[in-house]
């Protein structure tokens, strides 16, 4: 179901807590939120729909993933940028990323999975676990 997104910073700044099983119908409706402004947004976290779990959903390349509770274990080669935000009111920001993060998360069956990303998708997973983590840009 599509949710309506949430704009006040005060709750986006809200750390978010670990992600159950429990949670699957949360991540149902943040990917179909997402789908919904597609023209506009490539990522969303489940607090920008006022659910304040660590999960994120974004465009990897063409295909909608999904990650329970992910986690930056490594990042390398930074960069400044600018990013807007479907939450945020106002223009691009600007903000640190890494070109090459290594992420642990667990995905719909709750089973840890590592992967490494770069470039677009690895900028896209940076904001996301930004939002998990309460820090807007």
């Amino acid at each position: 179901m599509v949710k309506e997104v949430v704009h006040d910073p005060f709750l986006l700044s809200i750390k978010s807590e670990p992600a159950t099983p429990e949670d699957l119908e949360t991540a149902k409706d943040l990917l179909d939120t997402l789908i919904a402004h597609k023209d506009g947004c490539v990522g969303m976290a489940a607090n920008m729909i006022g659910i304040h779990k660590r999960i994120i959903v974004f465009d990897n390349e063409g295909t909608y993933m999904t990650m329970f509770n992910p986690e930056i274990l490594k990042a390398s080669d930074p960069y400044e940028t600018e990013e807007g935000c479907l939450s945020l009111l106002g223009g691009p920001r600007k903000c640190k990323r890494f070109q090459s993060i290594k992420v642990r998360w667990q995905n719909e069956q709750f089973q840890i999975r590592i992967k490494t990303f770069t470039g677009w998708p690895a900028q896209i997973i940076q904001h996301e676990i930004d939002h998990c983590n309460g820090i807007l840009i």
